[in-house]
């Protein structure tokens, strides 16, 4: 299979000519009064999605800093919890796909089946591990198939704890000379509840301890769940909040009381207001904001954005990424192909046109969105706001 030389995009290319869909330049307009987790009004944010995990192994320290030596202004770290209560840094409590967990021996007893929001799984889980435990696996690339290159590094990089990343994030906002973010997502909130391991306590003690817990620091907190958001509001933790959403589906916290809300009542002007209440921005799917046509190319944005700046709210879409499996079939590129538009062979794993695609949700008014690749999207940034 033919495989082009990949690498981290430089600034360097943002000399290219912006494509003919930007329109102009002006930054999303600010809304007043609203946390801002450390941005300036109108600033537009790069964040890095499980670190610069187009790169490397995500949710690894070797991840995060990546991402933040490319440029990103926040890092994400998604938590979970471990049997003794620690929170650490892994995309699921399922880790399977994440770490060498099942080349080892000695946890082969671990392996179990579980109910996680309704979804019966099968695998190792976090909340049956000790972090003495944890810590003696190793991080594998989640995506082998379409990232290889990133199987390079599997075995390397231990699980992190939360701590850890925090600690991370400071040192390098010091060696940098730039405040670098966070945006920790608290994952399955109300299934770690029932088993007694709430991810909410140890999260906002560890944003205390690392001094992030203002409403001006540099900190988003988001959670596809909307009772943990409410109640980390109504306890007053002061760093801004974000609603994820998205493109089906419903809330597990609601689905599990026996609420009927689902994620399309919540983005409707009636469910932005609700989530007003409480949080600061929404994180939607990408579809949520420019749907792809019937012709495979994207379609006109929808309100959302609109609408949820209306009710001052911030919009943080997920996620952009490079390969052709992830973008919309006319911005996939074939092997040789240079225009995107003639015939060609596509591999899913080949960069396609990224770029173009960022360009269009800036253009569409986002104040930021998440991203494996930061580099690429600092190039859209800037090519956008020059």
């Amino acid at each position: 299979m033919h495989r082009s030389r990949r690498g981290p995009v430089l600034l360097a290319v943002a000399v290219l000519a912006v494509p003919a869909l930007v329109g102009s330049a002006a930054a999303t307009p600010a809304v007043e009064e609203r946390a801002t987790g450390g941005a300036e009004a109108g600033e537009l944010l790069v964040i890095g999605h499980r670190g610069a995990s187009g790169y490397r192994p995500e949710h690894t320290l070797a991840a995060y800093e990546l991402a933040a030596r490319m440029g990103a202004d926040y890092i994400e770290p998604d938590v979970v919890s471990t049997k003794d209560g620690v929170l650490v840094a892994r995309h699921e409590n399922e880790i399977s796909g994440t770490t060498d967990v099942a080349e080892r021996p000695e946890f082969a007893d671990r392996r179990t089946t579980k109910t996680v929001d309704g979804v019966e799984l099968t695998g190792w889980f976090t909340e049956d591990f000790t972090l003495e435990e944890l810590r003696t696996l190793r991080a594998v690339e989640r995506l082998p198939d379409l990232r290889e290159e990133n199987t390079l590094y599997d075995g390397i990089y231990a699980v992190p704890t939360l701590d850890e990343v925090l600690e991370l994030r400071a040192r390098l906002s010091e060696e940098l000379g730039r405040e670098i973010g966070v945006y920790p997502e608290t994952k399955h909130p109300t299934y770690f509840d029932e088993l007694g391991l709430s991810l909410e306590e140890p999260l906002v003690a560890a944003l205390e301890e690392a001094g992030l817990d203002d409403a001006d620091d540099p900190v988003f907190v988001q959670s596809f769940e909307t009772t943990n958001l409410r109640e980390l509001a109504e306890d007053g933790l002061a760093v801004p909040l974000v609603q994820l959403l998205s493109a089906e589906g419903a809330p597990y916290d609601l689905v599990a009381a026996g609420d009927g809300t689902t994620y399309a009542d919540l983005v409707t002007p009636e469910g932005l207001a609700g989530i007003a209440e409480y949080a600061s921005g929404i994180g939607p799917a990408k579809d949520q904001v420019i749907p792809v046509g019937d012709d495979g190319a994207l379609g006109e944005p929808t309100t959302l954005v609109d609408d949820a700046h209306a009710a001052g709210l911030l919009v943080h879409p997920y996620t952009m990424r490079n390969e052709n499996s992830f973008l919309p079939p006319a911005l996939q590129e074939g092997a040789g192909q240079s225009d995107g538009q003639g015939a060609g062979q596509v591999e899913d794993d080949e960069y396609g046109r990224a770029i173009d695609e960022q360009l269009a949700f800036w253009e569409a008014g986002v104040d930021g969105f998440f991203t494996d690749n930061p580099d690429t999207g600092l190039v859209s940034r800037e090519l956008f706001t020059d």
